[in-house]
């Protein structure tokens, strides 16, 4: 999506003057810097107890991502197990209520059927206290499951955040210390977009777009690196 703001961003950069290379360790010092304390906010010391056999950052989000389908199945399980259990109560209520009603009904109920009676409601109330505890505890197992996913949604959400910041200040520290001049970028900027393998090359891309690897090299060989 283009706007005013990457217009008026995009004049910025085109009026940025290349960085000296002090001004270039000096950037690129800073965002290290940053970026080791994101990682630090992210909790990297406790994550690498649970990761510390997965080699790279691609591996770690699937791992994630493989946890976090594990608890969806858990939770369809629990479902499945208690649905069955809930169909049942309700159709022993049912028979309960009919043989009530057939009992209130008739003219020569004698005592011993009442109380015939009344023991199968006592055993009825019982098991659906039960019913219900067990209910209880599978409602928690699907409260904690959801939970497991929304803090796996979290680290996920600040991986990315971490990446997408960074790539971006690495993007304007390689235009900074390019030694393109603004009147070669102005023209870049109305040139035709730039294809690679029937791929439009646009800046900056979303979430649901990026470049490929063969792209970057490209990107990176015009910036002389």
């Amino acid at each position: 999506m283009k706007g005013p703001n990457n217009a008026s961003g995009r004049e910025c950069l085109l009026m940025s003057t290349p960085l000296s290379k002090e001004e270039a360790f000096a950037r690129l010092g800073a965002i290290t810097r940053e970026m080791h304390e994101a990682l630090t906010v992210l909790g990297g010391n406790q994550l690498s107890t649970i990761v510390e056999e997965i080699p790279n950052a691609r591996d770690r989000l699937a791992y994630v991502g493989k946890m976090t389908e594990d608890a969806a199945n858990k939770v369809l399980t629990l479902v499945e197990t208690a649905k069955p259990e809930c169909d049942d109560l309700a159709t022993r209520g049912v028979q309960l209520g009919e043989s009530l009603a057939r009992l209130a009904a008739a003219p020569d109920m004698s005592v011993d059927k009442a109380r015939g009676l009344m023991v199968v409601c006592g055993k009825f109330a019982q098991s659906t206290a039960k019913f219900a505890e067990g209910q209880g505890a599978v409602l928690s197992d699907i409260m904690m499951a959801q939970d497991f996913q929304d803090l796996s949604g979290q680290v996920i959400k600040k991986v990315i955040d971490i990446i997408t910041r960074t790539e971006m200040q690495l993007v304007q520290l390689l235009v900074d210390s390019s030694p393109t001049t603004p009147a070669s970028l102005a023209k870049s900027e109305n040139a035709e977009p730039v294809t690679v393998d029937n791929h439009v090359l646009e800046g900056p891309q979303t979430a649901e777009s990026a470049l490929k690897q063969d792209d970057v090299d490209d990107l990176l060989a015009s910036l002389g690196f």
